[in-house]
């Protein structure tokens, strides 16, 4: 079966530990519902924060939503000048026979900016 990789973000509007787990599990749970997900498809998620989200790590979420036997690693995001603050972001490598013409990205709330391309869950 193919491996394929998927991208979302998406923003808080505090670092608060509710706040992060909250937001990354809405980022989860749509890339889940876009792309007809299942935790056995999950090879491994990388996510990034940005440097002022310190209250928790965002893969949290992903053991809470069940997603326990794939390795998840956090990192902090690149200190770009101007980049997006309070801001989550992952890549979610999977299994699918699906093309990745028809993969469906997700970038939620503040995060659309990043991608307005791909933040439409009608286009690919």
């Amino acid at each position: 079966m193919p491996i394929r990789a998927l991208r979302g973000a998406i923003t808080v509007d505090a670092d608060s530990r509710d706040e992060v787990l909250a937001r990354t599990t809405e980022l989860i749970s749509e890339l889940y519902a876009r792309n007809e997900l299942e935790n056995d498809d999950v090879i491994s998620i990388l996510f990034t924060a940005t440097s002022d989200i310190a209250s928790v790590a965002p893969a949290v979420a992903a053991r809470h939503l069940g997603i326990t036997d794939a390795p998840l690693l956090c990192a902090q995001e690149m200190a770009v000048i101007g980049s997006l603050p309070l801001c989550v972001r992952l890549m979610l490598h999977i299994e699918t026979d699906t093309p990745r013409d028809e993969l469906r990205h997700v970038f939620l709330r503040g995060a659309t900016v990043l991608r307005p391309d791909l933040a439409d869950p009608d286009r690919p």
